[in-house]
C-alpha cells in the first residue's frame, strides 16, 4: 500500500495550536474551518541609474508577511482566544504568543507545519446576520505576527 506522502495532500485537515495564550487554550480554540495568509514576499526598492533608460534596478529589501486569518463557526461558549483578542483590540493589552499551524494527512500525521512568531490579534469579526440566509455565523480572527518558518516533519 502506498503511503499518503506519495500524492498531494488535501488542505482540509489541519490544526492550529496556540502556545503561550493567556488563560490557556480551550479545545474549541484550535478548531478552525479556514486559515489564510500563509504567504511571504520579498519587498524591493527601485533604484534609477543615471544614463540607463531601459530598466530600473530592483534591489531586495526585506521579507514581508500578510496577516494570518482564521475562520470558524461561532460558538456561544466562553473562549480564551476571543477574550485574548478582545483584550488586545479593545484594551490595547497586547500579549503576543506563538502559533503552530499543522497540515495533517489522512492518518492524522503531520505533513507540514508553520510556526508563527509573536502573534497578536488585530481584528475580530462576526459575519453578517441575515434572516433570509440559513448559514452559520462565522467568527474571523485576524492576526499580525513577526515572521513564520516552515518546519520539517
Amino acid at each position: 500500500m502506498a503511503e499518503s506522502t506519495n500524492y498531494p495532500v488535501p488542505g482540509f485537515h489541519f490544526m492550529a495550536t496556540f502556545d503561550g495564550l493567556p488563560g490557556g487554550v480551550a479545545q474549541i480554540d484550535s478548531q478552525f474551518s479556514e486559515v489564510s495568509g500563509l504567504a511571504t514576499e520579498l519587498s524591493t526598492e527601485e533604484l534609477v541609474e543615471g544614463g540607463e533608460n531601459r530598466f530600473v534596478h530592483k534591489l531586495p529589501v526585506r521579507s514581508k508577511f500578510p496577516n494570518l486569518v482564521l475562520k470558524r463557526a461561532l460558538f456561544p461558549l466562553s473562549s480564551p482566544l476571543v477574550d485574548w483578542a478582545h483584550d488586545a483590540i479593545n484594551n490595547l493589552d497586547i500579549q503576543p504568543c506563538n502559533l503552530l499551524i499543522t497540515l495533517l494527512n489522512d492518518q492524522h500525521t503531520p505533513v507540514k507545519s508553520w510556526n508563527f512568531s509573536n502573534v497578536y490579534p488585530v481584528k475580530l469579526q462576526i459575519s453578517d446576520l441575515k434572516a433570509s440566509d440559513s448559514s452559520l455565523v462565522i467568527e474571523t480572527i485576524e492576526l499580525a505576527y513577526d515572521y513564520f518558518v516552515e518546519l520539517s516533519t
